[in-house]
């Protein structure tokens, strides 16, 4: 039997690593991309190096010729792109780099796809940010984008031209609209990582306070290694589409720092509103408090998934609760 070929840009990522176990264990040739620099970091996928089926390339969505280059190389049976500027907040301080890697980049892979062979199939990564401001009680596959972010407009322009070129040209083009999914791999600068490696370290006397932003900024968390699973069934249908991955529930940014704060047994109580809104231990000490440096330009205060055609379609729904995604954050950090 012959064994698929997939490329997986951004094989560096939290995804990618999900993405690329899951694909090893089904037998995949897994080309994985990652930009050359100084210090890219490769720790994530240390474990697949020595693997035969595992084949690392340098590329970058920024440079079309080596995406093009690299798909004509390879000839693959699957793309699928995770490869993103995917912080919200950094965004706003690096506009044009985001649009050239979240916009850009992927009309670069469509091209190449169109020229090379369109039978190729495409998986584009999108996220719950290009729903933003939105009055939804659940957003699905049909609810009006209205991005509040230049992340969130560069993967709409993503969105579109994926649709696009999947019309105009019968590509078997796929969007997955992915709400916020975590794990013990995810980056430090993003806030779930952030509460749960700073509550455990001021319950070991490492560090003295967590300062966050939007307290009550409302989010649909799920785990990547769920997630990934539905990204792979999505290049699997018979046709392409656009499907929606969440849980269908949603936490405030205060909730979250509470789950986590018991499930390592650190008692809090909180006082105070607004930017003096603050988190004391049973020591009287403050160890969590706001600042507006970490408020966006526009806040998205609400989001959660319908994930109906995923379970339908699919066959796809969550395991991973949340609080079992937090133990194994915790769990990892005292590795």
């Amino acid at each position: 039997m012959v064994k698929k070929k997939a490329i997986i840009f951004g094989v560096t990522g939290q995804d990618g690593y999900y993405l690329t176990e899951l694909l090893l264990k089904k037998n995949y040739i897994v080309h994985g991309v990652k930009r050359r620099s100084s210090s890219v970091p490769t720790n994530r996928i240390s474990s697949f190096l020595n693997q035969k089926n595992f084949i690392i390339h340098y590329g970058d969505l920024t440079d079309t010729s080596s995406i093009y280059n690299l798909i004509k190389e390879i000839l693959p049976d699957e793309i699928y792109n995770l490869a993103a500027q995917s912080h919200v907040g950094v965004s706003f301080y690096t506009p044009i780099f985001t649009a050239n890697v979240n916009a850009i980049g992927v009309l670069s892979i469509l091209e190449a796809i169109r020229t090379i062979n369109r039978k190729i199939k495409f998986y584009q990564a999108g996220t719950s940010e290009m729903f933003g401001k939105t009055i939804s009680k659940f957003q699905s596959e049909k609810t009006v984008f209205n991005p509040q972010s230049p992340y969130g407009a560069a993967k709409v322009f993503a969105h579109q031209i994926t649709q696009n070129y999947r019309d105009a040209y019968n590509i078997f083009a796929s969007n997955g609209i992915l709400f916020n999914h975590e794990s013990p791999l995810r980056g430090d600068n993003f806030v779930t990582k952030k509460i749960v490696t700073s509550l455990n370290n001021i319950k070991k006397g490492k560090q003295k306070k967590l300062i966050l932003g939007n307290l009550y900024s409302r989010r649909d968390w799920g785990h990547a290694a769920d997630y990934v699973i539905a990204i792979h069934k999505i290049l699997q249908q018979k046709k392409p589409g656009d499907f929606v991955i969440a849980t269908g529930r949603e936490l405030t940014i205060k909730e979250f720092v509470n789950k986590t704060a018991k499930i390592i047994n650190l008692k809090i109580k909180w006082r105070g509103k607004g930017l003096k809104e603050t988190a004391i231990d049973e020591n009287g000490h403050t160890i969590v408090m706001v600042h507006k440096k970490y408020f966006r330009p526009l806040e998205v205060d609400y989001l959660k998934g319908d994930a109906s055609k995923a379970k339908k379609i699919l066959k796809w729904k969550p395991k991973i609760s949340l609080d079992q995604l937090i133990k194994e954050m915790v769990k990892y950090e005292n590795r």
